[in-house]
């Protein structure tokens, strides 16, 4: 390692305000940065139900129905999704209870039974 530069008794790498590294001795520094103070501030907001928003703000209500707007917004919309998919699949086990019923008259039922309804199919085209 006899190609690296020799260095100072006491000397660290020291990052200097303009972003570039020296080495440096910490005592020989100044005691502080003068120049301008650079503030990086980050924001990070989900974005409003504007629907909401701007019913809200249109008739002078405020902050606090905007906020509940954006809050309850997506909840009611998650809710209702949850009903829709609720009363789904009772549908389906309604259908498949009715096509089990159905199935199971149908197969016991006697030929007296087929005549029946024949007469009752027959009754109504006689009336219509």
């Amino acid at each position: 390692m006899n190609h690296l530069p020799e260095l100072p008794q006491h000397a660290s790498v020291v990052r200097l305000p303009d972003g570039t590294h020296v080495y440096a001795d910490p005592a020989t520094l100044p005691a502080a940065y003068t120049g301008p103070q650079v503030l990086h501030q980050h924001i990070h907001q989900a974005p409003p139900d504007r629907t909401v928003q701007r019913i809200a703000l249109g008739s002078g209500v405020g902050a606090g129905a905007v906020a509940a707007g954006v809050y309850f917004g997506p909840l009611f919309v998650g809710v209702l999704t949850a009903i829709a998919a609720n009363i789904a699949m009772l549908a389906f086990l309604a259908l498949i209870l009715a096509w089990g019923v159905h199935t199971v008259v149908k197969s016991i039922g006697s030929p007296s039974g087929t005549q029946a309804v024949e007469n009752v199919r027959k009754a109504r085209r006689r009336r219509g």
